[in-house]
């Protein structure tokens, strides 16, 4: 399973939120480069970058900082928040991700996000499909549509979707575990039973201590995304540096 630490981006700066509202921002960081770089001395290879301020203006706003941390790192960075056009892709791809995150566009505007999938490739397309109370919510979370989690998740793998990023709202910030059963039902629903095929699941939100990342592994989760418990010493560099 690879561990994706989440550095989330507000003016520029490292920041956390709890259940995706802006009126519980916390600084933790003024320098995501610096953060940056201490996730890759650990060991980590992955990065999970979210424009916070994108997600709000529903456009990329952030991607001086993904640029910075692409070219001054070698993490291979997942980025989202705010993409809606072919040419927030095109910055985004041009300033250094690997692979982005389409949430609300997968649900405002499907053919679009369809023709990511199409240009792209699955490899760099990732699903977001995060979840409140069962349905798909969006716009950096302020509003729920009428969605459906699995079937929604179920509609994309029709257009041959491998990544999918999770996360529980009610969970996120919160430092109270992760939302198990939830990934077991999307794992155990979005599995062909006579392919064996899969999504390749992320598992995102509610992490809080080291000991809950083999029970994701045993679920089948393929990635999981770690933020505040980093960031609030739940989980130590040196212990992720260990499971790595």
């Amino acid at each position: 399973m690879r561990i994706i630490p989440a550095i989330d981006i507000i003016d520029g700066k490292c920041v956390r939120l709890t259940k995706g509202d802006y009126d519980t921002k916390k600084i933790y960081n003024e320098n995501p480069l610096e953060v940056a770089k201490m996730f890759e001395a650990s060991g980590i290879e992955y990065l999970h970058l979210v424009d916070l301020d994108g997600a709000k203006a529903q456009h990329i706003v952030n991607y001086k900082v993904l640029e910075q941390i692409a070219s001054k790192t070698n993490l291979k960075i997942d980025f989202g928040g705010g993409l809606k056009t072919n040419e927030d892709l095109y910055i985004a791809f041009n300033s250094g991700a690997r692979q982005i995150t389409g949430g609300s566009i997968a649900i405002k505007d499907p053919e679009t996000f369809k023709g990511w999938i199409s240009k792209y490739g699955t490899e760099k397309i990732i699903l977001g499909a995060d979840s409140n109370a069962g349905k798909i919510a969006i716009s950096g979370w302020q509003e729920n549509s009428t969605e459906d989690v699995i079937p929604f998740i179920k509609g994309y793998q029709k257009q041959r979707i491998q990544y999918v990023i999770c996360t529980d709202i009610s969970k996120d910030g919160m430092l109270e575990g992760p939302s198990f059963d939830l990934y077991k039902d999307i794992i155990s629903e979005c599995t062909n039973s006579s392919s064996g095929q899969s999504i390749k699941l992320i598992a995102s939100g509610g992490i809080s201590k080291i000991d809950e990342l083999p029970k994701l592994i045993t679920l089948g989760c393929e990635g999981v995304i770690i933020g505040k418990a980093i960031y609030e010493n739940r989980i130590s560099l040196k212990q992720l540096e260990k499971f790595v």
